[in-house]
């Protein structure tokens, strides 16, 4: 099921996901809760400004294409949730990741296993890896690997939900798509830092067993 949807629309079903895996105790969330969650300044690239017209277009641009609806729940407020699984068929760490990359752009498999922390515990990035993969092999993939940039260590992925990804080919820093920023590059390096201790970690246990050959 190919679709493109809007900024608005990534923007609020990526909060949809993501608030009901982090905190489903306020799950499904009301239009108020949803404007706030949409327009953090923490854990969201780009940051957004959107007022409650925005959310609503974005909540009926979803419903036209089964993403989302009204809960049944609750009797003093409308509240929302997103329909992923009946339409995607997603599987929770799917949502988790997916989730991630609608709502903080393209990352890399660090970025991912560090940021997915609070929504599915992977327990390495092969693992984190493997998820992706098959978002990417999908009859409609969610998700694409972009080709490395220059001075990048590692490829980064992002989703396809917007549509046919554009990349500014010119660019060395960043796709056109996402704006980068102090915490995003902190974070960065703190992904790098964990796929270091991985990579020790692997190697010590290898020289371990190697060791033990001759003793």
């Amino acid at each position: 099921m190919s679709m493109e949807l809007s900024p608005e629309a990534i923007r609020v079903l990526g909060c949809l996901i993501e608030k009901e895996m982090a905190t489903p105790e306020y799950y499904p969330l009301t239009l108020n809760a949803l404007v706030n969650a949409c327009n953090q300044k923490s854990n969201r690239d780009p940051v957004m400004s959107l007022e409650e017209n925005d959310v609503v277009e974005g909540l009926e641009e979803l419903r036209r294409k089964q993403l989302s609806y009204k809960s049944s729940e609750g009797v003093r407020a409308v509240r929302y949730c997103h329909n992923v699984p009946g339409v995607l068929k997603l599987a929770e760490e799917e949502q988790a990741l997916l989730a991630l990359l609608l709502l903080r752009g393209p990352q890399t498999l660090g970025e991912l296993r560090t940021r997915s922390e609070r929504l599915c515990a992977f327990a390495d990035l092969e693992e984190v890896e493997a998820v992706l993969i098959d978002l990417q092999e999908l009859e409609d993939p969610l998700v694409i690997q972009l080709e490395r940039q220059a001075g990048r260590k590692e490829p980064r992925y992002a989703h396809l939900l917007s549509g046919e990804l554009i990349l500014d080919e010119t660019a060395t820093e960043e796709p056109i798509m996402s704006g980068a920023s102090r915490q995003d590059r902190l974070s960065q390096l703190e992904s790098e830092v964990v796929e270091l201790k991985e990579e020790l970690s692997r190697l010590q246990q290898q020289f371990s067993q190697f060791r033990g050959q001759f003793e």
